[in-house]
């Protein structure tokens, strides 16, 4: 009565939160197309301030250096979150300044490392490719 829809063949569902410099949101997910037959369909959903607001976002540092003229605090970071952040990052430091252990260094813009891969691969999971670098360019 109920057949098997091969789960296991179906893409991932991928939400994507871009920034600067194509601010937007893209969610790529799996439906059943409508009717009695069970057959799926991927579909695309973009969303991009540049296209939707048909103007052009400031740069990072334009919107920072406004604000800061004009006396707002909104975007700048508190002395409570900075002393926070301290605290949990100088134990990280030290191990890292005592040689037990260090960060991976890889190279700007590589989509991957070894050691990246093989700490997702543990749990059977692989990095998914990086995006396009435009927001309306299909991605795999």
């Amino acid at each position: 009565m109920f057949s098997s829809i091969g789960l296991n063949e179906l893409p991932p569902n991928v939400l994507v939160l871009k920034i600067q410099p194509e601010e937007g949101i893209s969610l790529r997910f799996q439906a059943k197309r409508p009717g009695s037959k069970i057959c799926m369909s991927t579909l695309n959903m973009n969303f991009s301030y540049k296209s939707v607001f048909l103007v052009d976002l400031p740069e990072a540092y334009q919107r920072l250096l406004l604000d800061c003229m004009v006396g707002d605090q909104t975007l700048f970071t508190r002395q409570d979150d900075i002393e926070i952040s301290w605290r949990l990052l100088t134990p990280l430091l030290e191990v890292c300044e005592q040689g037990e252990s260090a960060p991976y260094i890889y190279p700007a813009g590589s989509e991957s490392f070894a050691q990246a891969d093989a700490l997702i691969e543990n749990d059977g999971r692989q990095w998914r490719k990086l995006l396009a670098k435009s927001m309306y360019d299909t991605y795999q």
